[in-house]
């Protein structure tokens, strides 16, 4: 007998069929979610991620498992990501050197930091301060650029790896100030600023996310902070512009970037907590403990971000002729 599917009962079926991935997304997410941070632990990306990750877990009722994947400056981890099934369960802590140094850097890195990403907002702005170990001679930026240039080729300063926030930030200073600093690589934040507090290395161009506690205890000597306006936290450490160097602005920034394709309404729900995150008082006090500024805005303004800082430091990166290693 031939059964004729009533009309109401087909329309049925394919709204039910048709609505199944919206109601999915409506729920999540319904496991785990994987942070990856393309860094070691210690650093400040890592801390960055483990109070965002902490917090989302407290918003999903689901663990956000933070995963470091450090390796050839943040390219390892961030291709994984960007290999990733586009579901909302693979998310990027992204950063200036994921999206505009690291590309750069490498011939073949594996990812298109425009093309394989879909862009979830912009958590926080660090901005760079340049240190020093404390028992180098200079107690100012003039100082400093003056001893490098009677020491040309002497001086040393201490960078996460090739590629890495820290090394660009540093290529930038040297190339500002015409001086003659080598880079000293080391695997990842946190050694880096070990090296430079033993002494291995001479100074660091860092965020103030990663530096700022090992300056408040004497540990390291701030010599000038890349901000409008001095921090809070060190009044007595003058910006770039007062130490006489105006064209220094250069600033680190994180984020949150989700593989391309990643259905509009999962970026929606991420980016609607992140955004609620950012501007939760308890975490304002943290990024200012960091010397950050919180920012949190929507994936388009974010997106639009990202095509600037891509430009801007690739015809940079081009101009100096860095190479990694």
């Amino acid at each position: 007998m031939k059964y004729e599917f009533p009309i109401h009962g087909l329309m049925a079926a394919v709204l039910a069929a048709g609505s199944g991935g919206a109601m999915a997304q409506a729920q999540y997410p319904v496991k785990p979610v994987r942070l990856i941070v393309p860094y070691p632990p210690g650093g400040g990306n890592d801390t960055l991620a483990r109070i965002f990750g902490q917090k989302l877990t407290e918003a999903f009722g689901q663990q956000i498992v933070v995963e470091n994947r450090p390796g050839a400056g943040t390219i390892i981890g961030t291709a994984s990501v960007a290999r990733s099934a586009p579901d909302g369960y693979t998310l990027l802590l992204s950063s200036i050197a994921t999206h505009a140094f690291s590309p750069f850097l490498y011939a073949k890195p594996g990812y298109d930091p425009i093309k394989d990403f879909a862009p979830v907002t912009l958590l926080v702005i660090a901005p760079t301060v340049l240190v020093v170990n404390p028992a180098l001679p200079v107690g100012s930026l003039k100082e400093l650029i003056a001893l490098a240039k009677r020491r040309p080729g002497q001086l040393e300063f201490a960078s996460a790896g090739t590629g890495s926030s820290a090394h660009m930030l540093g290529e930038t200073f040297k190339s500002l100030a015409k001086i003659d600093i080598v880079q000293v690589p080391y695997k990842g934040g946190a050694p880096a600023i070990i090296g430079t507090i033993s002494g291995e290395a001479q100074m660091m161009a860092d965020p103030a996310a990663s530096v700022l506690p090992h300056v408040k205890s004497g540990r390291l000597r701030a010599l000038a902070v890349a901000r409008a306006s001095r921090l809070p936290d060190l009044p007595a450490v003058p910006t770039f512009a007062e130490a006489g160097m105006p064209e220094y602005t250069a600033s680190a920034w994180y984020s949150v970037h989700a593989p391309a394709k990643t259905p509009h309404d999962i970026v929606a729900r991420l980016n609607k907590e992140l955004v609620r995150i950012v501007n939760l008082p308890d975490i304002r006090d943290k990024l200012k403990d960091l010397g950050s500024d919180g920012v949190g805005n929507s994936p388009e303004a974010f997106g639009q971000f990202v095509l600037v800082e891509h430009a801007k430091y690739g015809k940079l990166i081009k101009e100096m002729g860095v190479k990694p290693e």
